[in-house]
């Protein structure tokens, strides 16, 4: 008797186990199908927001952040303040300038600052934002290489100290009168790195140490990484990497955490198309990926894959060439009046597509002064120094609808556009 009811125990007790197994079995089940479940919301707001442009909160800059690249340290006694009037003219509230380490620190602690002042002194007069472009490495500080210039455009020093010292003096001096940083430029080139194959780690590693030297004295101040060069892969027929394409330079910058030393994540856009012309299309047509004006969307793409959504992204180079005479130009060289048309619809692109996760915009350029025709920079700017004239450019800029933050600038006709404003630039 005792055996028989020990036995009714045990089969309720493997009853009850029994249906336990089958409950929980059923949720783990049921909470699968539910991830596996394609969610019809979050699929429909990515559809709607391919970017993540809802990531973006408090960004750096308004967008679109109207700026261009003018050379007002080589002025021949009125081309600068001419120049600083015509950003005024196109309504514009920001200046990129190159503030060369060669043309400051003449020899090792010997510095000139006769020029920067004056240029700094001259923007904040006409309450325009400076966005400073570090980097022209003197040659004292790379005496193992051949003169900048000799086969290669900029180097990294040799010592890390002096570069370190470059950053935090300029920094200092201008604490809050220069807003912004562009620390290098186009470090995916060689002809940017010395002549030598270029180095992602090695860029980071400089990119941290300008950083922490200017975020030491000046918290406030934006910085962005160096705008790459949209390429493809290139090397010498000896093997040596001249280029490496900007999306594998990127992810290389992503594992090497380059983005804890950068507030902005700097690009460049030169025009290899009209502005509607997309990658997809490209690589369609047989072209690759990076030749095509919306490349900026497969950079934004590495950044929401790396997790960095959040964070905005900066155009420091905008701009069509009118090069017909240089085969590496001629085959995306545009007409002069094809140059003003596509600036505007790129501008309209921008707004319509790409805010508030593209901020500064920096047109390419207001022409330097000793520019000839030999120089690839003269077929991009919006005047031709040789003349001393404005090309259609200027004035379909000048005259164009601007987009900034809840603001529209409506189109202006050649007749409201003449002179320098008289009042304050409601973008600003």
């Amino acid at each position: 008797m005792t055996q028989l009811k020990s036995n009714r125990i045990r089969i309720a007790l493997v009853a009850v186990l029994v249906l336990l197994i089958a409950v929980i079995g059923g949720l783990i089940l049921s909470q699968q199908e539910d991830n596996d479940t394609p969610d019809v919301t979050d699929s429909a707001a990515t559809a709607s927001d391919p970017f993540l442009a809802a990531a973006i909160e408090d960004p750096p800059f308004e967008s679109i952040a109207y700026g261009v690249q003018p050379f007002l340290w080589w002025d021949d006694g009125w081309s600068a303040g001419k120049n600083m009037d015509w950003v005024l003219m196109m309504q514009f509230t920001w200046v990129k300038q190159i503030f060369a380490w060669e043309d400051l620190e003449l020899e090792p602690g010997v510095w000139d600052w006769s020029r920067a002042d004056f240029i700094v002194d001259e923007l904040e007069s006409r309450d325009i934002g400076i966005v400073a472009r570090l980097g022209h490495v003197p040659n004292w500080a790379h005496p193992e290489l051949p003169d900048r210039g000799e086969g290669y455009v900029d180097a990294p020093p040799a010592e890390a100290s002096a570069w370190v010292n470059y950053c935090g003096t300029f920094a200092e001096r201008y604490q809050g009168r220069v807003q912004a940083y562009q620390i290098w430029n186009e470090p995916n080139l060689s002809r940017e790195w010395g002549g030598q194959e270029p180095d992602a780690a090695g860029y980071v590693e400089m990119l941290r140490l300008c950083s922490e030297a200017i975020r030491a004295v000046d918290p406030d101040a934006i910085l962005i990484s160096a705008g790459l060069a949209p390429t493809g892969g290139f090397a010498t027929p000896e093997g040596a990497i001249t280029a490496i394409p900007d999306d594998t330079f990127l992810r290389q910058m992503y594992d090497n955490n380059f983005q804890q030393y950068i507030d902005v994540v700097g690009i460049h856009a030169p025009g290899f198309s009209e502005p509607s012309y997309g990658p997809d299309e490209a690589e369609n047509d047989g072209l690759q990926r990076w030749q095509a004006f919306r490349r900026p969307e497969d950079l934004r793409e590495i950044m929401i894959e790396y997790g960095d959504e959040a964070r905005q992204m900066a155009i420091l180079e905008l701009g069509y060439t009118t090069n017909t005479q240089n085969d590496i130009y001629s085959w995306f060289a545009v007409t002069e009046e094809q140059q003003a048309d596509y600036l505007v619809e790129a501008y309209s692109y921008i707004a319509e597509n790409w805010r508030p996760w593209v901020g500064l915009v920096t047109l390419i350029y207001i022409a330097s002064p000793g520019w000839s025709e030999e120089d690839e920079e003269f077929w991009f700017a919006i005047d031709n120094p040789i003349t001393f004239e404005t090309r259609p450019a200027f004035g379909a800029i000048v005259q164009m609808e601007k987009y900034c933050g809840d603001i529209t600038l409506p189109a202006r006709s050649p007749e409201e556009t003449a002179g320098v404003p008289d009042g304050p630039n409601p973008c600003n």
